[in-house]
């Protein structure tokens, strides 16, 4: 593990990046782009500049991002009536997250 310097850190931005805008992106298609980004954006500098500061360590702050993000979701869904793996029913996620019906998009 000490061979590694920050590419670790990287690899595990990326594969975080890639799998979380895979598996999440359906849910996410009414937000705007540059929230999108600045998420991102936001992680990879915390992540990489507290790197800087404690090492390999830094992975536990993505991994507790992952964890609290999650939670939230959780707890987010529940309080609203959302089934937090398919966001039913489609039509009270799209008005809770301010998003035109799917009636008015395909209009």
């Amino acid at each position: 593990m000490s061979d590694f310097g920050v590419e670790l850190e990287w690899a595990a931005l990326f594969v975080t990046c890639a799998l979380g805008s895979s598996l999440f992106g359906p849910f996410e298609v009414g937000t705007d782009w540059w929230r999108l980004v600045a998420r991102w954006a936001l992680a990879a500098t915390l992540t990489i500049a507290s790197y800087a500061f404690v090492g390999h360590w830094a992975l536990a702050l993505l991994g507790s991002f992952l964890v609290i993000g999650t939670a939230a979701h959780f707890r987010w869904c529940r309080k609203h009536g959302i089934h937090p793996f398919t966001a039913e029913p489609k039509a009270k996620y799209r008005e809770l997250r301010g998003w035109p019906s799917q009636d008015q998009t395909e209009s």
